[in-house]
This record gives C-alpha cells, structure tokens and sequence, in this order.
C-alpha cells in the first residue's frame, strides 16, 4: 500500500477535528488573554487585562477578584488592533498574596490566560498559566517564579500550534508530497529554520505584518499545498514537487509571522520578551516534531494493516486541505475587504 494511501486517513482526522473544534478555524485569531498585576504599594495594584479578539469581537472572558478588592475602572475601555485593553488599577485591603484569582469564561471559549504577579517586595514576577480545565491560580504560591514562566512560555508556544489547525493542515500536505525519510528531513528543517527566523524578528518589532494581509496569506498557501497534493495524486510533478524543502522555506517564513502574533499580543515587558521569545519558539517546534512524528507513526500502524482504501478515501487528503484553504482564504479576504484587523 502506497504511502499516499497510508496518509489519507490522517487528512481525514484532521477534518474531522475541524468540525468539532470549531473554535480552532481562525487559528490565528485564538490568542492567549493577559493579565498582569503589579503591586505599587500595600493593598494597591496595577492592573492591565488584555482580551484577544476573536473574528472581530472580544472574547467573553472575565478576571474575577477576591471579595475584599475593588476594582476602578471599566474592563471595556479600550479597543486597539487585536484586542481590548484595560488599564486601571485594584485596592485591597490586604495583600493579595495567598489569595484566588479567576477568570471566567475560560471552558466556554477555550483559550488560556497568562497571570503575571509581582507583589512590591519581588525580584521578579511569578506566572500563571489558565486554562479552561484549570481557571483559578493562588497568587504568591510560586516561590521561585522562573520555572513557572518557562513552563508557561513552552506550553503556550506547544498549544499555539497544536490547536491551529491550518498549519497542521500545511504539515500534514507537505508530509504527504515527500517521498522518502532524507528530503522529508529536509522539508520540516527548513520549515523550522524559516518559521523561527520570521518569528524573531516578528516578536521582537523589527518587522510587522498586518494582521488582515497575513492572514489572507496564511489561508492562501493551505489552499496552494492542496492544490499540490492533487497534482501528486495524479503522478504530476512541478518545482515544489521536486524541491518540496523550497516550498517549506517559504510558508515558514509566512507562518512564523502568524506564530509571532500569539506572543507579540501579550505586550510583555521587553526585559522578558527575549526569554519569552525562546522558549514559546521551543514549544512551536516540539507541537510540529510531535505531529510529524504521529504523522509517521500512523503511517507505519496503518501499512501493517493492508488495506485496499476506496477510492473516495485516497482523494480526501486533497479535499480536506483544498476545502479548508479556500474556505480561508474567501473568509480572510472578505474580511481584508472588509478593513478588518
């Protein structure tokens, strides 16, 4: 049994994971929320919450304080590129330290949000990650806050590509045009390489993209990896078929910009975005080696099978990733039409 084969029933669990995880379809648009809390002097605290949009409207999540702080400000009160910000500022009238800290909404959305909490006798800020299975974190539990950054930082960047099913989409069509082990690990090399380069210099500001353009793009290259699947199917062949690490370089480049926007969105402080910047890189390439891993452990289950797939089954792959760029690519240019962010 071919390869292509083999590979089209993991075409096929990737649809399906677009259908019941709706929320994964504007990949991009699903950022992580931010709250920082930092104390100016006893009992008082300044706070910034930034809520990530989702296709233009601000998600439905919400920190909720202990009963003894109050809250000055409006959580609404501002609206930029991206996301709602809030500045105001959280009178206590004791520390927060040992004390709960939730943010509502998390299981309904399914997105995480990043903690910071620096208490006015701290070197340095701990951090919290919440996430819809676990919305609420004791503030002043991490005594050592490094760690729990790191972890943070990793798992934010493992998650960021996990759950964004259109560069799954793209892993899995440029899996399925290689045709042996050596130029496939030459393919996700330069895919990684690419991604990390564009991600840096993303982050870091020296190079922005537009949010509307970039996703447009994004979509548009899914819908190209289609196209190219097919032409494998029918025993073409053409540049990138031949030289698929070229076609890898390039969407990495593409999609390190969108990989950028799930840190640069978070508007760390930039004595810690560098740290942040290398360990969410580490977590985005250790989601895509785990998923071209699973991609090949599949394969080799489903060879020992045998089985002759009909033929519906051997043009899915084509299908799936063909459909969901075009879907993308119409609903990202009809909101680039539109002025959208």
């Amino acid at each position: 049994m071919s390869r292509f084969k083999l590979r089209s029933w993991l075409a096929i669990v990737v649809f399906a994971l677009t259908l019941v995880l709706p929320r994964t379809l504007s990949a991009h648009e699903l950022l992580p929320g931010y709250l920082d809390l930092h104390e100016t002097a006893a009992g008082q605290y300044s706070v910034l919450w930034k809520v990530p949009l989702q296709q233009g409207k601000r998600l439905p999540i919400t920190p909720r304080f202990p009963e003894d702080c109050q809250l000055q400000g409006d959580l609404d009160s501002k609206l930029e590129s991206s996301a709602w910000i809030y500045h105001g500022s959280l009178s206590c009238t004791s520390s927060l330290k040992g004390k709960p800290i939730v943010i509502d909404g998390l299981a309904a959305v399914g997105t995480d949000v990043l903690v910071r909490f620096q208490p006015a006798d701290a070197v340095r800020p701990e951090t919290h990650l919440l996430k819809p299975v676990k919305q609420t974190t004791i503030l002043g539990t991490d005594v050592d806050s490094e760690p729990s950054g790191l972890v943070a930082y990793l798992r934010l960047g493992i998650e960021h590509i996990l759950l964004g099913v259109d560069h799954l989409l793209l892993l899995l069509g440029l899996v399925m045009i290689v045709r042996d082990g050596w130029m496939l690990l030459k393919t996700v090399t330069a895919f990684t390489l690419a991604n990390s380069i564009t991600l840096s210099v993303s982050a870091i500001g020296i190079v922005q993209v537009p949010t509307a353009p970039l996703n447009a793009a994004i979509a548009l290259s899914i819908l190209f990896i289609g196209t190219e699947v097919v032409r494998f199917m029918r025993g073409q062949t053409s540049f990138t078929l031949r030289h698929p690490w070229v076609l890898a370089c390039g969407f990495g480049l593409l999609h390190g910009f969108g990989y950028a926007r799930g840190l640069a969105e978070l508007g760390l402080p930039h004595h810690e975005l560098l740290l942040a910047l290398l360990l969410f890189n580490v977590g985005i390439e250790i989601g895509q080696d785990l998923f071209v891993v699973l991609v090949l452990a599949l394969e080799r289950a489903f060879r020992q099978l045998q089985i002759r797939w009909p033929l519906w089954v051997r043009r899915m792959p084509a299908w799936t990733i063909g459909c969901a760029g075009a879907y993308w690519t119409i609903e990202t240019t009809l909101s680039l039409i539109k002025g959208g962010v």
